[in-house]
């Protein structure tokens, strides 16, 4: 009946085609009707276009295509028709059917007792308030690598926080696998990136030794022990609030860093940021110098090395310490960098007056050099008048294999030097 009356319309072409078992047909005047099988249902979905020639034409290689991905088992209805209430049927499982809001708030309070506080509020604040505002509502097998890609490329972070966000979804996805509610982990072996670095809050910015001495001037006894501490360690300002006094070792002449207090952890000992965290500090003339100063400070008060002024207690986190810093900074006239920045002033330090770098990253808690070569480069003395002069004196001699030659060249330099014609 309905095709009929469509007829004048269709023409006999679009008639023939309704009736052929094609699995499409005009069903409005402004919609067509795509049949198909899938999963031993059989399926019919509208497309709104109008039912020219042309049109149905091309809803036949539509269909075409949708009996291609099933046949290869490619077929994802959600992809197709995404607003057809069909696409949450063929979930099958109770997991598939679950919204990504759902499924992370689940798999965060999973995660509270396996990781560390600090570990965990990290999580937690890129679960609730960057993932689940911008993809809770999906379902879970919804959500692709193009929707994460399309919302990272918009954020205006460096990549090392990108990077980051990407780890705890990576992290959650990974486990909806292994719980099979999901047959893949679309953020596996793919990390966004943007092409230009933007500048990050951890840039290497070091203290000059003016610097540090106008911060030293304009602190409290207290604090100038604690600060000048840092800038000869090293050591991480988690680290350096869960100090205590049995961790120096004033015979050996070494400091145990073992544990790590952050805001997070709410007075708690955690175990160092990674296992090679886990170090022995040696103790140098101007480190000794702030530890022996402040034992009249808090050596008798307990555990903690370091005290909050304010408090007389051990420090709660970072960002008490932070408030004091900018204080400090400011009223030494000390353009402002963060408290990790004496982290950064020790190593570009030891580095510079040429400590081997293997040294350097053990007193630092880092695995290898490698990191410490790659981020400290630029301060290494390499542009050092005198260096080369200790291989010279020992293998440079006339006697030396390579001796004369040597003599030669220093002849020819020291004649260029003179600007005598060579």
């Amino acid at each position: 009946m309905m095709i009929s009356a469509l007829g004048p319309i269709l023409g006999l072409r679009s008639l023939h085609m309704s009736r052929d078992g094609s699995g499409v047909k005009p069903i409005s005047k402004s919609s067509i009707q795509i049949t198909f099988q899938y999963q031993g249902v059989r399926c019919r979905e509208n497309i709104q276009l109008k039912p020219t020639p042309a049109n149905i034409k091309r809803v036949e290689k539509q269909r075409a295509a949708i009996i291609y991905a099933i046949e290869q088992g490619t077929f994802e209805y959600e992809n197709y028709f995404p607003e057809s209430p069909r696409a949450k049927l063929f979930l099958t499982t109770s997991g598939q059917t679950e919204r990504v809001e759902d499924y992370l708030t689940d798999w965060l309070r999973s995660q509270k007792a396996i990781l560390k506080a600090s570990s965990y509020e990290g999580y937690r604040k890129v679960i609730d308030n960057l993932v689940i505002p911008r993809f809770g509502r999906l379902l879970l097998p919804q959500w692709k690598r193009k929707d994460v890609k399309d919302w990272l490329e918009a954020m205006s972070c460096g990549n090392k926080r990108l990077a980051n966000i990407q780890s705890v979804i990576r992290k959650a996805l990974s486990d909806a696998v292994d719980d099979e509610l999901l047959d893949t982990n679309f953020m596996i072996d793919y990390c966004y990136q943007r092409k230009t670095q933007i500048k990050e809050e951890d840039d290497i910015d070091p203290f000059t030794i003016e610097e540090q001495r106008s911060i030293l001037a304009k602190c409290t006894p207290e604090m100038a022990n604690q600060i000048k501490f840092s800038f000869w360690t090293g050591v991480r300002p988690s680290e350096l609030i869960a100090l205590n006094w049995g961790d120096i070792d004033f015979v050996r002449g070494y400091i145990k860093i073992r544990r790590a207090m952050t805001q997070a952890s709410k007075g708690q000992a955690e175990t160092t940021k990674t296992a090679s965290g886990l170090r022995e500090i040696k103790i140098l003339a101007p480190t000794l110098e702030a530890l022996q100063a402040q034992k009249s400070h808090s050596l008798l008060k307990g555990d903690p090395v370091f005290l909050n002024p304010g408090t007389g207690q051990r420090w709660t986190g970072d960002q008490q310490i932070r408030d004091a810093w900018i204080r400090i900074l400011k009223a030494a006239g000390v353009r402002y960098r963060w408290p990790y920045q004496t982290r950064h002033t020790y190593a570009s330090m030891m580095v510079s007056a040429g400590e081997h770098p293997m040294w350097v990253a053990k007193q630092m808690g880092h695995r290898d050099w490698t990191m410490i070569a790659k981020i400290y480069a630029k301060w290494m003395p390499e542009a050092d008048e005198h260096a080369g002069e200790k291989a010279e004196a020992i293998f440079g001699s006339s006697n030396a294999p390579g001796g004369r030659a040597n003599e030669s060249c220093r002849g020819l330099c020291k004649k260029a030097k003179k600007g005598v014609s060579l």
